[in-house]
């Protein structure tokens, strides 16, 4: 695939099909780590860090209407203010 970089405000951009993102497998908004072997641009999918997690995915598991309760550490051990 042949394509050009282009002026993206103060930054350039690459166009990047939607076929190759498919074989890819990423997407709009996703992740990918750019970079430079033997003068090659090589993008590839970020990987996650072992034990990452979306927050996002997260907070929509907590049920609705829960509240969350008041937990008690303990007395201050150091110039706390409470």
């Amino acid at each position: 695939m042949i394509t050009e970089i282009k002026k993206w405000g103060n930054s350039q951009g690459l166009r990047i099909s939607r076929e190759v993102l498919a074989q890819l497998q990423v997407d709009v908004g996703d992740r990918v780590d750019v970079t430079i072997r033997d003068g090659q641009l090589v993008i590839t999918p970020a990987r996650r860090v072992r034990g990452g997690h979306d927050l996002r995915a997260l907070v929509n598991r907590i049920p609705t209407g829960s509240t969350p309760k008041d937990v008690d550490w303990g007395p201050p051990v150091g110039r706390e203010e409470w």
